[in-house]
């Protein structure tokens, strides 16, 4: 969500930050891409907070086919979630490939790991509006923002961004670089789901959802 929702971030999101280690070991990743409506089979749908739900549709790009959330309502506390079925871990890296397309109150394209229900996960986002990627835990309906750096992330554009999660340690990437990492023990387990995320009246676009285990 936009940062004047949020007062409890600092105005330098690196304060955040831990310092950045060794990047965790992962298995090869599957990739899931959205060539066809059938793909949808094997997600679940949710949201929380204000309005109506998102509304996720498979749509022709210029690049290929891509998986769309469209529901344009204007509401700033909506958060679409799409889930994964056959997929569940603790230790895991999971990562998109995304285009911003528009959006009044937001612009984000989000991956969320650890996922036991709407009101408990970590998820990661990242702002074309505010050209930043800020990781967030979720306990019991809270929302507080753990780690965040500025970054480009331009609309228009193709990027890939993800998250890995190992014990306590989670490491952000975006565009094919580590950003920052975070150390959390909130969240431990046992194993949640993984998948996409959009908030308020974000059009994104996804090209694929890759998931690997770390265990």
């Amino acid at each position: 969500m936009k940062s004047r929702a949020l007062p409890h971030l600092l105005p330098l999101c690196v304060l955040f930050l831990t310092a950045c280690g060794a990047t965790a070991s992962r298995s090869p990743a599957d990739a899931i891409t959205f060539d066809t409506a059938k793909r949808l089979d094997d997600f679940d749908f949710a949201s929380s907070g204000d309005g109506g739900t998102g509304e996720w549709l498979v749509i022709d790009g210029d690049a290929g086919r891509a998986l769309a959330q469209v529901n344009s309502e204007p509401s700033e506390n909506r958060l679409s979630f799409v889930i994964y079925r056959p997929f569940s871990g603790r230790d895991v890296h999971v990562s998109t490939r995304f285009m911003t397309i528009s959006g009044k109150v937001d612009q984000s394209a989000g991956v969320f790991v650890r996922f036991r229900s709407a009101d408990d996960y970590y998820a990661v986002r990242a702002n074309a509006l505010e050209n930043n990627v800020i990781l967030y835990r979720v306990v019991a309906g809270k929302r507080q923002a753990i780690g965040c750096m500025e970054v480009n992330v331009s609309s228009q554009a193709w990027h890939t961004f993800g998250i890995a999660a190992r014990d306590d340690r989670l490491t952000v990437f975006f565009d094919g670089r580590e950003l920052f990492v975070a150390t959390d023990r909130r969240l431990p387990g046992p194993p949640g789901k993984v998948g996409l995320w959009t908030p308020a009246d974000s059009m994104i676009w996804f090209e694929s959802l890759k998931i690997g285990s770390l265990d």
